[in-house]
């Protein structure tokens, strides 16, 4: 007959065993995913990006003298598409978006220009994807914030204090971003 207090110790050893391999997975499954979420972001980008030059050469076609804002909107997008960091990426991002407000007041001066079926089509599509690239920051965060979660709680801390496991950062606002805006009519 077998030894209980042996059978007991082999029976922990196995549940202790199995959480371990099941939380390294869970980590493993999270880390997957906000990759997935990254890879949604930069898909977004890079569209935006693709949207920009259509964009600038229809507001070109009516506002020939309006060359600095159109430099600044071809920098910011250059500067986009070289970002590799996450820090980069947002930082870029963030200063295309500053661009493309300057654009979008200049195309306020053109009547003509926002009538534009060219111009009004680009700016919806520039507005869904900004939509998708909110979302998909959303989305990261959502993941990051599972991912950093399970690895600061007891017990799973110990899983990724074991196996390295390193806590990810935000996609956050800037403070020029969280400013208040003020609408006055």
């Amino acid at each position: 007959m077998m030894n209980i207090p042996f059978l007991v110790g082999v029976g922990v050893l196995v549940v202790v065993i199995i959480y371990i391999i099941s939380t390294y997975n869970t980590f493993i499954a999270l880390r997957a995913r906000i990759k997935e979420a990254l890879s949604n972001i930069d898909i977004q980008l890079k569209r935006r990006a693709d949207l920009i030059p259509n964009l600038v050469e229809t507001v070109k076609g009516y506002a020939k003298h309006e060359k600095e804002v159109m430099n600044e909107v071809t920098k910011a997008r250059s500067n986009l598409l070289k970002a590799n960091s996450l820090e980069e990426k947002a930082k870029a991002n963030n200063q295309l978006t500053e661009a493309l407000k300057s654009l979008f007041a200049v195309a306020e001066a053109y009547p003509q220009l926002q009538a534009s079926q060219n111009f009004l089509a680009l700016q919806r599509q520039l507005e869904d994807t900004e939509d998708k690239i909110a979302y998909s920051r959303q989305f990261y965060n959502t993941n990051v914030l599972d991912y950093n979660t399970l690895i600061e709680t007891f017990p799973s801390n110990i899983v990724a204090y074991v196996f390295k496991f390193k806590g990810l950062e935000f996609f956050e606002a800037t403070e020029k971003e969280r400013k208040e805006i003020s609408i006055k009519f």
